[in-house]
């Protein structure tokens, strides 16, 4: 079956899942597993070992090309892989240098690929080639600042990239300074300015960041504070402004979420909280300018570090790292609570994506 079109058209049939792992910590680098849709468990197809700890991932629109960092600490690259043979990812080009160490996430924005540095605090723009390999580095935004925290935040600490839902701008979140920054990106330059930078509370060390499916407002992980902001965004003005409310998730400096994902209709979201090794379960407002913590869920390991949805939104896979294994869960649909249904051995895992 013929699954996508393009010039990386994926053959073959089914769903697969890509996950993330650390080749340092004994991972296998990036495992392809297949889905089964009855009841989203995960059978192991295949592996490649082509680049070191490819810790996040990112598909193409059309699925045919899979991206990867490689979160090394001096040297971090990113990489693009060919899904043409879905169970078998091949590297289109020669890993390319980021300009910044550890990077920890990516995206694709505007014709780039963008991916935020976690050591030195920098984010990194790169051009694409035509087969939609990340080719040359263009423009390496570096920020500045710190925090109270002496161990954690002596610095920047890019640690995620997020366009806005209307794709005009990319949003920064910095761990090191308590921050988001909203950047324009130039395309015939591939520089990338800041317009504007959010202050978060001192101490927080936000680390990711979603928006509601509404548009109107986003919701900060906060990896030191251990909850979540909610903040509401202007389109217009593309101004992020906390709205003040923050939902406590556990213990400051014991308990470190990771990762918030929110019900494709945004009545749920989901939280990973690494300390607790649970998934937090939150009732978000009809307006989305509100959390209620309504329930926890063991994540099925230890240090859960992402959390994705199924393409159906109908389950929960958690990656989780120090124990390594996917657990997978079957979500209730009036209440949101997930319920363990299966685990995957993946050592050192550190994220899933579906195609």
């Amino acid at each position: 079956m013929q699954a996508y079109r393009g010039r990386n058209f994926v053959t073959g049939s089914g769903q697969r899942a890509y996950i993330g792992s650390f080749t340092s910590a004994g991972g296998a680098g990036i495992t392809v597993a297949a889905v089964d849709p009855a009841d989203g468990s995960l059978t192991v197809t295949g592996r490649t070992d082509a680049v070191p700890d490819p810790s996040f991932l990112a598909l193409s629109q059309d699925g045919g090309v899979l991206y990867a960092v490689s979160e090394q600490e001096e040297h971090g690259q990113a990489a693009a892989f060919s899904l043409r043979d879905p169970d078998a990812p091949a590297l289109l080009a020669p890993a390319v240098r980021v300009g910044g160490g550890a990077p920890t996430h990516l995206c694709l924005y505007d014709g780039h690929l963008i991916t935020a540095n976690y050591a030195g605090g920098s984010v990194s723009v790169l051009s694409l080639d035509p087969e939609q390999a990340p080719a040359a580095l263009r423009h390496v935004l570096r920020h500045e600042g710190d925090g109270p925290h002496p161990e954690r935040q002596e610095g920047p600490h890019a640690h995620a990239v997020t366009p806005d839902p209307r794709g005009r701008t990319l949003l920064t979140v910095d761990l090191g300074t308590d921050s988001v920054r909203v950047c324009a990106l130039d395309p015939a330059t591939g520089e990338l300015r800041v317009r504007r930078q959010t202050a978060l509370r001192p101490g927080s060390g936000p680390r990711h960041l979603t928006f509601h499916p509404a548009g109107h407002h986003a919701y900060v992980v906060e990896e030191l504070g251990a909850g979540i902001t909610v903040a509401a965004w202007d389109g217009e003005t593309r101004e992020l402004r906390p709205t003040g409310h923050t939902q406590p998730l556990g213990e400051p400096g014991t308990d470190h979420p990771s990762e918030i994902v929110l019900a494709p209709d945004g009545r749920f979201a989901w939280v990973a909280v690494r300390g607790r090794d649970e998934i937090a379960v939150l009732a978000v407002s009809p307006d989305g300018g509100r959390l209620e913590l309504t329930g926890r869920t063991g994540c099925g390991g230890s240090w859960p570090r992402h959390l994705t949805l199924d393409p159906a939104g109908r389950r929960l896979y958690a990656a989780n790292e120090r124990s390594g294994e996917v657990t997978w869960f079957d979500l209730d649909p009036a209440t949101g609570t997930p319920h363990r249904s299966g685990t995957l051995p993946v050592a050192a895992a550190s994220c899933v994506v579906f195609r």
